[in-house]
């Protein structure tokens, strides 16, 4: 895996590629954007291009966003960029010293067509197809097949694929990527446990924050809290976010105290609702990194996560408590966090997420673009 380091000196054109991105999406959003920010902050031009309801093009004070017109996914409130040239023709227009595409699926072919124009180009792999399929499909049987020819050419048509963990890197072994590790980070000055304190009560506060759709496991997170509230532990676990899953989780509750507020709009207001929490729960075994892990940390609140995935990368046990995906081995572990000592655990927390910062994430990010841009001039440039 190649390392990352020093800042290019030239201005850089970046072009910036997803799907998947809409007003209430969470991680990957937030990466995107954090990282954007960063580019035009160190004086770099940066242009987005996402789907939207409709054709759109707006100037901000960090950079270009394009949203390309496109159709919903059923059930879902995500657009897909169908048509993957109405994205290279916005790309035609800026014309990038380099693209960076976070999309496995409809927007691949960009890398095909930057390597015809010798534009540099970077995949920015923010999920593990093979993981999330067989939880979908609930089955391994013929996944990893069918997943890992799609791994290999993909590594053939981008230039770099950028992972953010071990656990991400692991889906492209034997395809010959020339695989970047570059960790995320978080807003410690959003993020921070000044925010706020959970109530001194008695009663075992949980929060899980994030989207409430299948892939990201909001069943397990759910489940594993009830089965605590089985056990006869007076707690409270507060759900905050949106998504098609949402009848299936309340009917998982039950009559367990479980409380879900919808999606929570401004990062202020969620860092106080991760501060408010004894634990936030971040149980994906399928996650490749885990915003939501390092928020909750930042704010001082540790986590409980499984024992395997991006997100376990993360919790060290000095912050917090891992165990095997299943609701009754999580319960363990919840039992397990909430009998360790509180100022020292939420110490721990915050010097563990303050191992992150986005300063660090974006310095690594030029660092690759600059060179790409140096090894593929372009023909249009």
């Amino acid at each position: 895996m190649s390392s990352t380091e020093p800042t290019p000196a030239s201005p850089l054109r970046i072009a910036q590629l997803a799907n998947l991105v809409g007003p209430v999406s969470g991680g990957m959003r937030q990466a995107i954007n954090s990282l954007g920010v960063g580019y035009a902050e160190q004086g770099h031009e940066r242009i987005v291009v996402i789907p939207g309801e409709h054709d759109r093009e707006t100037e901000t004070e960090h950079g270009i966003v394009v949203e390309v017109g496109s159709p919903k996914i059923p059930g879902y409130t995500y657009r897909l960029i169908w048509q993957p040239w109405k994205a290279v023709d916005v790309l035609k227009r800026f014309r990038p010293t380099s693209v960076e595409v976070s999309d496995k699926w409809t927007l691949s072919p960009v890398g095909r067509w930057a390597r015809r124009r010798g534009i540099g180009s970077a995949l920015f792999s923010h999920e593990r197809l093979d993981r999330m399929a067989s939880m979908f499909l609930r089955r391994q049987f013929g996944v990893e097949t069918v997943i890992g020819g799609l791994n290999r050419r993909l590594a053939q048509e981008f230039d770099a694929v950028v992972v953010t963990s071990q656990f991400a890197a692991d889906e492209f072994a034997n395809t010959g990527a020339n695989l970047i590790k570059v960790p995320l980070g978080v807003d410690l000055e959003t993020f921070r446990p000044e925010v706020g304190t959970p109530d001194d009560d008695g009663v075992l506060k949980l929060c899980y924050v994030g989207r409430l759709s299948h892939e990201k496991s909001p069943q397990l997170a759910i489940s594993a809290a009830v089965e605590v509230h089985r056990r006869g532990i007076p707690m409270r676990m507060d759900v905050y976010g949106t998504g098609p899953d949402l009848a299936e989780l309340q009917e998982i509750a039950e009559d367990a105290p479980v409380i879900f507020h919808g999606y929570v709009d401004g990062r202020d207001e969620v860092a106080k609702r991760y501060a408010a929490a004894d634990i936030s729960l971040s149980v994906c075994p399928a996650e490749t990194f885990g915003l939501a892990v390092l928020e909750a940390l930042a704010c001082g609140t540790p986590v409980v996560t499984s024992d395997r995935g991006g997100a376990r990368e993360l919790v060290d046990n000095t912050c917090g408590e891992w165990a095997y995906p299943d609701p009754i081995s999580l319960a363990d572990a919840i039992e397990r966090m909430r009998a360790r000592p509180v100022a020292e655990t939420r110490a721990a927390a915050r010097a563990r997420a303050e191992q992150y910062s986005w300063s660090r994430s974006v310095a690594a990010m030029l660092a690759m673009h600059a060179r790409l841009a140096e090894t593929h001039p372009g023909r249009d440039r």
